[in-house]
């Protein structure tokens, strides 16, 4: 729920800049995003989620233990 402009345009923002650019796959990058990120093999630890944009979204990492 947006409370007001001030809140809309933080929201919008983080949007763009923290899951936008930074997590969200895009198709015409082949299911990479904007700032590409390594691959995170199982290796690396459990799968983690971390939510974005007040929780309407989520990313995902892997975490050691």
């Amino acid at each position: 729920m947006v409370l007001n402009e001030k809140h809309l345009k933080r929201l919008l923002g983080d949007y763009i800049e923290n899951y936008y650019h930074r997590a969200r796959t895009h198709l015409s990058l082949d299911k990479d995003c904007p700032l590409s990120r390594p691959v995170q093999s199982p290796a690396m630890g459990k799968i983690e989620d971390f939510p974005e944009v007040g929780g309407l979204h989520h990313r995902y990492e892997r975490r050691a233990a």
